[in-house]
């Protein structure tokens, strides 16, 4: 009785604690020292918009610091302005559908 119990705390601390539930950044890909920044309102370093690609979902934050330049259309897709880049994103999801070069 004692070593199914031993054997099932094992078992259970080895799924709790494997590098599968480690912590994942997929709401944006931006890493967390970008989004201290992000969250004090400091400028955004350059090349942070390499970090991303159509089909990445574009955090809240970088979102509203766009300047629209086209209104919402018939899909639900915005264009937006952020530093010299122009991105169309879906409005809902913030999912980045195309990305634009000035």
């Amino acid at each position: 009785m004692k070593f199914r119990l031993m054997l099932l705390l094992l078992i259970g601390f080895g799924l709790v604690f494997s590098p599968a539930h480690a912590k994942q950044d997929k709401a944006g890909g931006v890493p967390p020292g970008l989004q201290k920044k992000l969250e004090r309102g400091k400028p955004l370093p350059p090349g942070w918009h390499k970090k991303l690609s159509k089909g990445d979902v574009m955090q809240r934050d970088i979102l509203l610091r766009g300047a629209i330049i086209a209104p919402l259309d018939p899909l639900g897709i915005i264009t937006i302005r952020i530093e010299d880049k122009v991105f169309r994103v879906m409005q809902k999801s913030r999912e980045i559908v195309d990305i634009l070069h000035e």
